[in-house]
């Protein structure tokens, strides 16, 4: 798989990664790869459309 994290880390070591398939999404941590979470890709659809909603603001 092909681990992508978003530019605004630069060369950081504390940054969400994702490797995108036909049908999954995997995502990790930087500091913690070997943990990784999978999603559809109607879920990850979703959870992008909640974070840039807001929803997820602290």
């Amino acid at each position: 798989m092909e681990w992508r994290k978003p530019s605004a880390c630069g060369d950081g070591n504390n940054c969400p990664e994702v490797a995108i398939t036909s049908d999954t999404v995997y995502i990790r941590s930087s500091l913690l790869p070997d943990a990784v979470a999978h999603l559809t890709t109607d879920e990850w659809r979703d959870l992008l459309t909640a974070i840039r909603a807001g929803e997820f603001d602290l």
